[in-house]
């Protein structure tokens, strides 16, 4: 494409915004698909790692139904099934406690709060989403772990439990954002239109804004699970890092993402428990994967109906 130039030679304001527009436009998409690229590159790294256990000493049938964790050992054991329910116990207790409090806030935020109010509220929620993993962790450890021991009269403050409300709390930021920004997109008219037929407040809210926004709330949700399925050290300290099929809040559990990061670090590359962790891993991701696309089959279903 030729570029319009004066007859001194020198470019002229068009060519400088062409040229500005055409970086701007390789900058856009350098960043697109460099998050394609490090998806790839992540999965194709994992599953090279793990991929020689998957077709050798791994057996299938003992990873998905058995408890037996020991890959150390004389006679190694590579059953993950305490591992899995660990996580989905703990994710599931985070999301208990979490959903109602994040739309909630949500709502709160939304609906009700004024002016500086919402602002205010708004800034401090996000400023939770910016507090490290590591010091949730140490929460865990220092204040809620003797708060369970003497709230619920039980020996041990590291669980399920503990794990659980911390997790939630991480989650909440995230959720309360993404949940208030789709409430936000519900148009006044709505709103307005539902006053003028008589509706109160809540009828208003309960009928019209909330099925309006079910889109970026259904999202709210399934991101944050992802991110309890995800978190790592705040899991690994608050849970009690205990491999068993928990049979109460109370238990002490041990997730898949902290198996990882405690034993790949002391683990030698190449043996059979380096594979495992990364097998692991392969598992993480696909179900990850798997979430990403339940999240985006369900708001493109709703946006059908």
């Amino acid at each position: 494409m030729s570029h319009p130039r004066d007859r001194t030679g020198v470019m002229d304001r068009r060519d400088l915004a062409w040229y500005a527009d055409r970086c701007a436009q390789v900058l856009i998409f350098a960043g697109g698909i460099s998050a394609i690229v490090f998806i790839i590159g992540i999965f194709v790294f994992v599953t090279r790692e793990g991929l020689g256990f998957v077709f050798g000493p791994l057996d299938l049938g003992q990873f998905f139904s058995s408890i037996e964790w020991r890959p150390t050992s004389d006679n190694p054991g590579y059953g993950a099934l305490a591992l899995m329910v660990g996580t989905l116990s703990v994710t599931g207790l985070a999301m208990l406690f979490s959903v109602p409090l994040s739309l909630g806030a949500a709502l709160y935020i939304g609906e009700f709060a004024k002016g500086k109010t919402r602002e205010a509220l708004k800034i401090l929620v996000e400023m939770l989403a910016a507090i490290p993993s590591v010091v949730w962790g140490f929460v865990g450890m220092s204040i809620m772990n003797p708060l369970i021991i003497q709230v619920f009269d039980v020996p041990v403050g590291l669980s399920a439990l503990n794990a659980g409300i911390i997790l939630g709390l991480m989650a909440a930021p995230i959720m309360t954002t993404i949940a208030e920004d789709a409430l936000k997109a519900v148009p006044d008219s709505y709103r307005e239109a539902a006053e003028a037929l008589g509706a109160t407040r809540w009828e208003v809210i309960l009928k019209v804004v909330i099925p309006a926004s079910k889109n970026g709330l259904v999202a709210a949700v399934l991101l944050g699970v992802g991110r309890g399925f995800g978190e790592t050290m705040a899991v690994l300290m608050a849970t009690g890092h205990s491999i068993n099929i928990p049979t109460s809040p109370f238990d002490g559990v041990r997730a898949l993402t902290a198996t990882i990061a405690s034993e790949l670090g002391d683990t030698a590359t190449g043996s059979p428990h380096y594979g495992s962790l990364f097998t692991l891993g392969i598992f993480l991701f696909v179900v990850t994967f798997l979430i990403n696309l339940t999240a985006d089959l369900v708001v493109k279903g709703i946006r059908k109906k």
